[in-house]
């Protein structure tokens, strides 16, 4: 960077863009196209006191250069503040909103807009005995992007608290909130969490969804024959659907996406979810609060008394929901909810080992969607492997033509974006009886195939075949495919 200013280039970092050189009284800069560069340049032009001419780059590549600069160099700012060494309570005051020019909070608020930027969906702020380290979780991956001075940690941890409306004095417990954050105009909500660890607290912020854009089914990964299967299941009038897989596996987006199609006056919707996190005109959103007595279950019991057509459940967590939920769908109503489990079979039996009788869930269940979330190679940088690859499908060994990721300008280490992997249990008579009689996950996954069902793995392999992702990243997200027993249906 060509006689750039250590006050330029401060002013750069701070609009998101990057310095490229000075020459003759003209700023040089990189930056992405966009609505609001315009005022960018405007006002960068006013501090710097110069005329500014810009270089179109591609977002990746300008994150890029702005990660790597941001970690080859301190922040001034930050590192005064921290050598003052404040007291406790001085500290929560510094960090307070009547501070909002100091460098602590705009520090966090570049850390935030960063993290919409880049797509993320959650930001670790974690201290340890001898340095700081703030993470970005971006297409389900943790990556690195900022790391502060260590005596800054109870100046963040403050400020983040108070963003949140949380007891700032309360360190020894965790505790749970909720912000907003203005972006370019538009409010954005954001899960706070914090925890005490043996350096002071982390503090967890998950980025909300925002409800402007609503993801559609189609847009969702989901194959055409499974898009019509959940449709179709989502407009039966009763019964019970549910979305099983890990955390941050997608199960609310695509519960919403069903919602989106049956929210319209002439049905209730009823949701009760902890937290809110797609906020949809037309439904009735509950959130729970434990603290007022609202939990999964009272919502569930007050909903039934409010007339409902179609009800929500974000998670069924225990025996009492399960009942409530599977009395609603037996009683007329369309019941939606979520539950952790690693494959649709295995929610057959997590139910069965609640205490829900067989034969109740036999005549309630309706379909289970057990699905992931995969990261896809960039289209890019993409590069089909030399040499095939062996892996084990279908009940024998097959070749396979295998992508890698290569890593460009453009992508985050070969990968940009993710898409879904979906298997779906409908279940049928045989089904039903095979439950009756008691048979095991293995033996209903076993069953559920012989119908049609395509397991996870098969679904990835699909994907891998199509170079949509690659067999280190289906290992990765679902495992290595094994050989599975054979077994009696009951």
């Amino acid at each position: 960077m060509k006689d750039i200013s250590e006050a330029i280039l401060t002013e750069c970092l701070r609009y998101q863009v990057i310095p490229l050189a000075m020459e003759n009284n003209q700023l040089v800069i990189a930056a992405v196209e966009s609505e609001s560069l315009n005022q960018v340049i405007s006002e960068l032009s006013f501090t710097c006191g110069c005329h500014i001419k810009v270089n179109y780059w591609p977002a990746m590549k300008v994150e890029q250069y702005i990660h790597r600069l941001k970690h080859s160099r301190p922040d001034g700012a930050l590192i005064a503040v921290a050598q003052l060494q404040l007291p406790n309570d001085e500290a929560a005051e510094y960090a307070d909103e009547r501070h909002d020019d100091e460098p602590v909070v705009q520090f966090i608020n570049q850390v935030i807009r960063q993290a919409f930027q880049r797509r993320a969906s959650d930001i670790h702020f974690e201290p340890y005995a001898g340095h700081y380290r703030i993470r970005l979780r971006i297409d389900g991956t943790l990556q690195e992007t900022a790391m502060p001075p260590a005596a800054l940690a109870l100046q963040l941890a403050a400020r983040l608290k108070i963003m949140g409306r949380l007891d700032i004095a309360e360190r020894r417990l965790p505790q749970d909130g909720q912000l907003t954050f203005n972006l370019d105009g538009e409010e954005r909500a954001l899960r706070i969490s914090t925890i005490p660890v043996s350096a002071g607290e982390k503090v967890v912020l998950r980025v909300m969804e925002s409800g402007k854009a609503p993801q559609e089914i189609a847009s969702m990964g989901m194959p055409t024959k499974l898009q019509t299967l959940y449709t179709s299941m989502i407009h039966q009038p009763q019964g019970l659907i549910l979305v099983t897989g890990p955390t941050g596996s997608g199960k609310t987006a695509t519960l919403y996406a069903g919602l989106r199609l049956l929210n319209d006056a002439s049905r209730n919707i009823c949701s009760v979810e902890d937290p809110i996190e797609i906020p949809l005109s037309g439904m009735n959103q509950t959130q729970i609060n434990l603290k007022a007595g609202i939990t999964f279950s009272t919502a569930l019991r007050a909903f039934l008394r409010q007339d409902p057509d179609i009800l929500m459940v974000g998670e069924i967590r225990d025996r009492e929901t399960a009942d409530i939920a599977i009395e609603a769908a037996q009683t007329g109503h369309l019941v939606l909810a979520t539950l952790h489990t690693n494959s649709a079979a295995d929610t057959l039996v997590r139910l069965s080992q609640m205490g829900i009788p067989d034969y109740l869930l036999a005549s309630s269940l309706k379909l289970i969607v057990a699905q992931r979330l995969i990261r896809c190679l960039c289209p890019r940088c993409r590069q089909k492997k030399p040499h095939d690859q062996k892996v084990y499908r279908g009940g024998k060994n097959i070749t396979l033509h295998d992508s890698q990721a290569m890593g460009c300008e453009h992508c985050l280490s070969g990968y940009y974006g993710r898409t879904g992997i979906y298997e779906m249990l409908c279940v049928t008579d045989e089904l039903r009886q095979a439950l009756f009689n008691g048979a095991t996950a293995t033996q209903l996954h076993i069953l559920a195939c012989q119908q049609g069902m395509v397991p996870l793995f098969e679904a990835g392999i699909t994907l891998v075949e199509q170079g949509i992702t690659s067999l280190q990243e289906l290992y990765r997200t679902i495992g290595a495919a094994h050989q599975e027993p054979e077994a009696d249906l009951l």
